[in-house]
């Protein structure tokens, strides 16, 4: 991988940069140093997304920085484009952002702290669809739907996770119940729900606590959604915590400290998310993890989905 890595920097004029692997799961990403300061330079899965989509996600990135967010900015090539293609790859370089991740601080730190944290969070997702929807996207944007069909269609964004070979009868049973329910909820609901550009993978692995300062990284799966599935994907994974409903309070106070948003339908929504897991994992049984993994994630979304469904 060294020579594909030390090619790709020649693209930057990173030439004798310092350079180490960082995190391979879904995109390869490492870190890199010269001169200039540190950048992280990402090796995309291959098939996962379009070059407009990719771009699309690198303008909307540069838009986020210019409007005053801590994320990732592109950088441009020697040759001024933010994407480079290395023997059929696609790659890009985004400036690098230290912190440490929520998970780490969430676990070290006072139970009032904690709340604090989340409310920090919130503020901070209201202030990227604030600033996203004041931003005017280039023509070529191309970015997917978290919407109504994106979850519940026959072809969901991540799979359809009705058909999980690990669910029991009953809880295809469930799942059914639960994808017509929802559906129907949508389409009754839907016109009322704000929907715009949202990062939609908010979780605590990808938000960056450095000081007073909160970061978002990993925009990769981010597009247009309703905006409950930010609020519910970035609490979803908190539920199990002994303070949870604190800290779901200070994310939507967080939140609302900057603009207002129906949070009525919460539950839904962290039942379809949970769902979106289910389906995800789906292709990854395989992974050392996988089977304990899914197993983790049919639990949550049973239980979520019964609830809503009571």
């Amino acid at each position: 991988m060294n020579d594909i890595v030390e090619r790709s920097l020649r693209q930057w004029g990173m030439t004798g940069a310092r350079y180490k692997l960082v995190a391979s799961r879904e995109n390869a990403v490492y870190e890199v140093s010269d001169a200039r300061g540190h950048f992280a330079l990402r090796f995309h899965r291959q098939g996962y997304r379009s070059d407009a989509q990719l771009r699309s996600e690198l303008a909307w990135m540069a838009a986020a920085a210019e409007g005053g967010l801590s994320v990732p900015s592109p950088a441009r090539t020697v040759g001024g484009e933010y994407l480079a293609h290395i023997d059929g790859i696609q790659v890009d370089v985004l400036t690098w952002l230290k912190g440490r991740t929520l998970d780490d601080a969430l676990a070290s730190c006072a139970r009032e702290d904690r709340r604090s944290l989340l409310f920090a969070l919130g503020r901070e997702m209201a202030r990227l669809h604030q600033v996203s929807d004041a931003w005017c996207p280039p023509q070529f944007f191309d970015r997917v739907h978290w919407d109504r069909d994106g979850l519940l269609g026959q072809a969901p964004l991540w799979d359809r996770f009705w058909e999980n070979p690990e669910l029991t009868a009953a809880d295809r049973d469930l799942s059914e119940r639960f994808r017509h329910a929802a559906s129907d909820k949508l389409e009754e609901i839907g016109p009322t729900l704000e929907y715009g550009l949202v990062h939609a993978d908010l979780v605590a692995g990808n938000v960056l606590v450095d000081g007073n300062a909160l970061r978002l990284i990993d925009f990769d799966d981010g597009g247009f959604g309703y905006r409950l599935f930010d609020v519910a994907t970035a609490l979803l994974k908190l539920m199990s915590m002994a303070d949870y409903p604190q800290l779901q309070n200070g994310l939507i106070e967080g939140y609302h400290s900057i603009r207002p948003l129906d949070v009525a339908a919460l539950d839904l929504f962290l039942a379809l998310r949970s769902a979106t897991y289910v389906g995800w994992n789906i292709t990854r049984m395989g992974e050392a993890d996988g089977t304990a993994r899914n197993n983790g994630f049919i639990n949550l979304f049973r239980s979520l989905a019964d609830k809503y469904l009571k």
